[in-house]
């Protein structure tokens, strides 16, 4: 692992910017695999995205909370928050005070705090840690949530509206990819913790090893098309289409 790299993808302008462009990712799997010709396009923000990287700086990196912007407003449609917004995507009070429960719901559960935090003052954890490796022979970047070096594992904090149907929705946004590349960028296996935003319940789920081949598939299949979109000479994406027997 380059180290030089990693430092520089620790920066969030880096990783998210025109430097980490030249890696794959995860995120990219959705678009290569159902439409490359979407690949690297900027996707619109949405409020879930919003609390759901609220959660994670308020767990792993509190010190950073000031760069979001919290309105005091029942809604995204009030005169108020239209006013005070300016155009941008910005939290609401109500979702903030929510995360705090959330969090605090989270770090009371033994388990999970010791995963999140350490079992010792002195655990080595890192937080926000970027990876980089070849995977079939094109380079790709991750960034973990949490990397607990005294457990070997690789922590993934997700929040769902569903967490009876946690392990159904996991392949639907492709967490099964996600814990195939970790897996490969961290060297370690990967438990999600996610917490029921409505009820505040919490699980913790392991991967099979179906689970990582189901996101060994995605990957060689995003792979594929990569390959055939942007690095095969003369290829028309004009002349591409599906084929399917009804």
């Amino acid at each position: 692992m380059n180290q030089e790299t990693i430092k520089k993808l620790r920066d969030d302008e880096h990783y998210y910017g025109e430097y980490g462009k030249q890696f794959l990712s995860n995120s990219d799997i959705s678009a290569l695999i159902k439409n490359p010709l979407n690949f690297k396009k900027p996707s619109k923000p949405t409020s879930a995205f919003l609390v759901g990287g609220y959660f994670h700086t308020c767990i792993l990196e509190p010190d950073k909370l000031d760069k979001y912007k919290i309105i005091q407003s029942s809604t995204r449609n009030t005169k108020t928050y239209k006013e005070l917004s300016g155009g941008e995507l910005c939290l609401l009070q109500h979702e903030v005070d929510m995360i705090g429960l959330m969090r605090d719901k989270l770090l009371a559960n033994k388990i999970c705090k010791d995963y999140i935090r350490g079992e010792r003052p002195d655990a080595n954890i890192e937080y926000e840690l970027p990876g980089v490796a070849e995977i079939m022979g094109n380079n790709w970047k991750g960034k973990a949530d949490i990397v607990n070096h005294d457990e070997k594992l690789v922590i993934d904090l997700k929040t769902t509206n569903d967490l009876e149907g946690f392990r159904y929705s996991a392949k639907k946004y492709n967490y099964d990819s996600q814990a195939y590349i970790y897996r490969i960028l961290f060297g370690y296996d990967i438990v999600f913790i996610a917490i029921d935003k409505n009820t505040h319940q919490i699980g913790l789920f392991d991967c099979s090893d179906a689970f990582y081949e189901s996101g060994r598939d995605k990957v060689l299949k995003a792979t594929e098309n990569y390959e055939l979109f942007f690095k095969t000479d003369g290829f028309d994406p004009n002349q591409f289409f599906l084929t399917k027997t009804l």
